[in-house]
């Protein structure tokens, strides 16, 4: 995937709308990571003002379907300083907000914006628990194979090669 984001940067390097760009999240860009919840990588994340906190990329990770992408959806957004950019469906459903006491809109975000944080440390937590239960899990099976192996090795050492086998039981 880098040598077509690379390309792509170079496509986008003179664009005054579209900045393409990386960050090493396991290095100096280690906080710009985490400030944006970047776990997995490559994670692509983009920005279309006035969006600030960033949405994940879910699409193709080739050269043509990364700049189809930046051609089509990137760039400045629909927001009320840039309604040029709003289709009539989006400046329908921006102006419902606009119609909002800016108090109203400012508690309706915080409260979002909570419940999201929110939904957000019970995934974490819960992802928790499951790696502690794999781990406990893992560690259980590892620990029978061991304490079995020495007996199936004498169980198979006391039958008699040529004893006959269960039907269907194949060893290889």
């Amino acid at each position: 995937m880098k040598p077509d984001w690379d390309s792509l940067g170079e496509t986008f390097a003179s664009s005054n709308k579209v900045v393409i760009a990386d960050v090493d999240c396991t290095a100096g860009g280690k906080s710009l990571c985490e400030k944006y919840g970047v776990r997995g990588y490559p994670t692509i994340k983009y920005f279309n003002p006035p969006d600030e906190e960033g949405e994940d990329y879910k699409g193709g990770r080739d050269l043509a379907a990364l700049k189809k992408f930046a051609e089509t959806e990137l760039g400045p957004g629909c927001s009320v300083d840039a309604k040029e950019n709003c289709s009539e469906a989006q400046l329908k459903e921006l102006q419902t907000y606009m119609d909002m006491d800016a108090s109203e809109r400012e508690s309706k975000m915080t409260k979002m914006k909570a419940e999201l944080k929110a939904a957000e440390e019970a995934h974490n937590e819960l992802l928790k628990e499951l790696q502690a239960k794999f781990k406990e899990s893992q560690d259980a099976l590892e620990k029978l194979k061991e304490d079995s192996a020495p007996v199936i090795k004498l169980l198979k050492a006391a039958s008699p090669s040529g004893a006959a086998k269960p039907a269907g039981k194949d060893e290889v």
